[in-house]
């Protein structure tokens, strides 16, 4: 069974950065393509980011770009998304998520069928 647990998340002054890192188990991470998501209280869950399979394929969301960086390690089974200039409306639950042979959509979210349970970030103004 894929198992997906993030790591990372806390409190940030605005302006700060957080890494978030997310590790896969339970089958062949290289097979996966691997999103971000977030969901902020009273809202749905949005697009962040997202890598294929292959490192040259990387989507961010126009929210978050030139803030973000996606990054994996197919080594390490991890996925990282680096969040630079952190602003409170970045506050939320970040899940990542992972797409067998990264078929469909990226930034869909239907498209993944494994989740992590979600790890808070915080940023105060």
């Amino acid at each position: 069974q894929v198992q997906l647990v993030e790591s990372g998340g806390g409190w940030v002054p605005a302006g700060g950065s957080l890494r978030l890192s997310c590790v896969v188990s339970g089958s062949t991470f290289s097979l996966y393509a691997m999103g971000w998501f977030r969901q902020a209280p009273g809202k749905e869950r949005e697009f962040v980011s997202a890598i294929g399979r292959s490192y040259s394929v990387i989507y961010y969301a126009d929210s978050v770009k030139g803030r973000v960086t996606i990054s994996r390690d197919n080594a390490k089974n991890t996925v990282y998304l680096q969040m630079n200039s952190l602003k409170p409306e970045d506050t939320a639950i970040y899940y990542c998520a992972a797409n067998f042979l990264g078929l469909g959509a990226l930034m869909t979210s239907a498209n993944y069928r494994y989740w992590g349970q979600g790890t808070q970030v915080t940023v105060s103004s």
